[in-house]
């Protein structure tokens, strides 16, 4: 089977509470949606990379550098709400993969893994998880996915999942940190922007789960990759310490 037609979309919004213009922050001299775009470009998967924004300034931005942003409405209040905008106006699309605009050490192997679940004409939504560490388990800031013998994810949690009973059975089972990069197949996304939050998502604060709980599995891609989010001005001297090696 051929491999289904796939777009990256990397929603970016100008309005932000914590870093306002996050966007358009000069990282080691190129704006930050920049080094995103750069990296869904080196993965060499998709057959296209989109920025969809709500704001003219982050458009021209992107125009400038040779990428293509596309205007959506600032009323959508999630990433996945800005995707599934896209989505709509591109019936020629099969697979859209969400990448977070926040996260410019993304890694384009991980962008062909996730890619690359959709291979599996069976796969309606995917997302990756890597080995989690010892002090990330009881960290609720760190997701955690427990997944079934296929690779679906079961559930995630901020808890310690699953708990182990036995002492001395801790590594019959391993366990997951969860990455949010998603992807969809064009009519799950379009379905899932439709559905109103479910009572695990709100208990949990994780988004994922509203898929969960209305039957919609989602294949889990394992991978060894970390990345260094930007969610505060102090972050980009950690990003640019990472890029430098240090």
């Amino acid at each position: 089977m051929s491999a289904p037609r796939t777009f990256a979309v990397i929603p970016a919004r100008h309005a932000s509470t914590r870093f306002p213009g996050k966007p358009l922050a000069l990282i080691a001299g190129r704006p930050m949606i920049e080094h995103v775009w750069r990296r869904c470009q080196e993965a060499r998967v998709f057959d296209g990379v989109v920025v969809a924004t709500d704001d003219a300034r982050i458009q021209e931005t992107v125009t400038r550098f040779g990428g293509t942003a596309v205007m959506t409405s600032p009323e959508c209040a999630t990433g996945t709400d800005r995707v599934a905008e896209v989505a709509r106006a591109r019936p020629d699309v099969d697979v859209w993969v969400n990448v977070q605009g926040d996260e410019p050490m993304v890694d384009p192997a991980s962008l062909r893994v996730l890619a690359g679940l959709f291979t599996d004409p069976a796969v309606e939504m995917g997302t990756l998880v890597r080995p989690l560490e010892a002090a990330e388990v009881d960290s609720p800031h760190v997701v955690k996915t427990v997944l079934a013998l296929n690779g679906d994810a079961l559930y995630f949690s901020r808890s310690t999942v699953p708990f182990i009973r036995e002492p001395g059975e801790e590594g019959a089972v391993k366990r997951w940190a969860h990455l949010g990069l998603y992807g969809y197949r064009r009519e799950t996304l379009l379905r899932l922007a439709e559905l109103s939050p479910t009572p695990m998502e709100q208990a949990e604060k994780l988004e994922q789960l509203r898929a969960l709980e209305h039957g919609i599995r989602i294949r889990c891609g394992k991978v060894t990759g970390r990345t260094v989010a930007v969610d505060v001005p102090e972050d980009v001297a950690r990003v640019e310490a990472a890029m430098r090696g240090g």
